[in-house]
């Protein structure tokens, strides 16, 4: 790692004027950008692939690279800092550049450290959930105008970025991502935040490129915890076996330990409800992920001194945060949802809550092999049953994903193995998702689509459209 802990901690980040951003065209990058200009910072970047809405959004800012590729000319002696995204190499010319200029080089998740700081953090961690949890938490402090700063992991309505930097705000709340921090930096991000407030929503194996073992994962979240601040608070879900037991044998004993698990509710003509105090409380969500999701909101916003009600008054516009169990369309008959899911254990709490939601129609559940996890041949095993709750289930891989990640070439017949349900669909090619799906009655049917692509770019409204044709 190119920074040292003094290095980091004695800067001042609200004095920097001239920040550069190497792999400025990422999602979180791009929007870190568009934070720090918005900030008054003179915002400079670079990256070999800009797409969209990273381009447009930067364009419009002022602020996209008149050039692709990478100039180490750019780099001078006058940037305050340099941020180097994940996209980047470790031996990317412009980095080069800067250590040889001595220049201060911040890892993501190291700069949202420094500049947060001096602020009550709260970080969300866990293989799911994230991202609903951070979401829910914002749009609760947004409705009761409590200011802070922010990062998180998806667009969400009623925001103008996904990153949130003032010199005013007293709290920071943060999405805390297990993936490596940089290309020279490989601790996991959410062990850079040292959180205040920490709450985990469940442990499922993942980034097993990072993470060869079950157990080495597990080992991440151990050591996350005891980076949680003196006197502060760890919330978790108990309904997680893992998860609960870490927690309940962690040796920081300074902390305070709250547990979590489903509320109380009900479906009452298509609505979940929430049961409290004898009121029933209805909500634009459902599924029991997303009910334990909202009780860790809860927690963590009780615990800043916003009450019960104030939280249940803020909630129930909560229409959830995007790509997860997003509507895409829906008529009398037939509702259309994507989502993010694409490990085992986040295809079955999906397809599970929608199965839960709506048990009288036909649920069609259809996933994409995208990830590097997904997409190996060791893990595919870990899928057995995942989509079991859906009356039809379709899976959907790109062989040429699979090559472009230099992973060993996977087979339908390994896929339908590794699933475990004699009745799944396999399919390699996106146009024959669509043909399949279209030529299909949509009557009394549920449709989800799961990916953390898409699909190699089906439209989904377009799609939506064909359905009712």
């Amino acid at each position: 790692m190119f920074n040292t802990k003094s290095q980091v901690t004695k800067t001042n980040l609200y004095a920097m004027e001239k920040v550069h951003l190497i792999a400025i065209g990422g999602s979180a990058m791009h929007n870190m950008a568009l934070a720090l200009h918005e900030k008054g910072f003179k915002v400079t970047g670079s990256d070999d692939e800009i797409n969209e809405p990273s381009k447009s959004r930067l364009a419009n800012a002022g602020i996209l690279p008149t050039e692709i590729g990478w100039f180490p000319e750019k780099l001078t002696a006058d940037i305050n800092a340099v941020i180097l995204g994940m996209h980047a190499r470790a031996d990317n010319p412009e980095l080069i550049r800067a250590k040889e200029l001595g220049l201060k080089i911040y890892s993501y998740p190291e700069y949202i450290y420094e500049a947060t700081k001096n602020k009550t953090r709260i970080v969300v961690g866990g293989s799911h959930g994230k991202t609903t949890i951070t979401a829910m938490i914002l749009h609760v402090m947004h409705c009761h105008k409590i200011e802070t700063d922010f990062l998180v992991g998806a667009q969400l309505e009623g925001f103008n970025t996904m990153v949130n930097l003032t010199n005013s705000s007293k709290y920071a709340v943060i999405e805390g991502d297990e993936y490596l921090a940089s290309p020279i930096d490989r601790r996991p991000k959410f062990h850079l935040y040292k959180p205040n407030i920490a709450i985990l929503s469940g442990i499922a194996w993942d980034h097993i490129n990072v993470f060869p073992t079950f157990a080495n994962y597990v080992e991440q979240f151990t050591t996350f915890i005891n980076l949680i601040e003196p006197k502060g608070s760890l919330i978790y879900c108990k309904e997680d076996k893992v998860l609960n037991e870490i927690c309940q044998k962690t040796t920081n004993e300074s902390i305070t330990t709250i547990a979590y698990t489903v509320p109380e509710n009900e479906i009452i003509e298509g609505t979940t409800c929430l049961l409290t105090n004898n009121n029933k409380i209805p909500l634009q969500i459902f599924g029991n992920h997303n009910l334990m999701n909202l009780n860790g909101a809860k927690q963590v916003c009780n615990t800043i001194g916003i009450s019960d009600e104030q939280f249940y008054e803020a909630i129930k516009s909560f229409k959830g945060a995007a790509k997860r169990l997003e509507l895409v369309h829906k008529n009398t008959s037939f509702n259309f949802y994507k989502d993010f899911a694409h490990s085992p254990s986040k295809l079955k709490a999906t397809t599970d809550a929608v199965k839960q939601q709506f048990k009288n129609r036909h649920i069609i559940a259809c996933m994409e092999l995208h990830t590097f996890s997904s997409l190996n041949e060791d893990f595919l095993n870990e899928y057995n049953g995942s989509m079991n709750l859906a009356d039809e289930a379709i899976v959907y891989f790109n062989p040429h994903t699979i090559s472009h990640k230099k992973l060993k070439e996977i087979t339908e017949e390994q896929v339908l193995k590794a699933f475990n349900r004699n009745d799944l669909k396999v399919f390699t090619k996106s146009k024959d998702v669509v043909n399949y799906l279209t030529s299909k009655k949509m009557n009394n049917s549920v449709l989800l689509m799961m990916s953390s692509g898409n699909f190699d770019g089906i439209d989904f409204n377009e799609l939506a459209n064909q359905l009712q044709n």
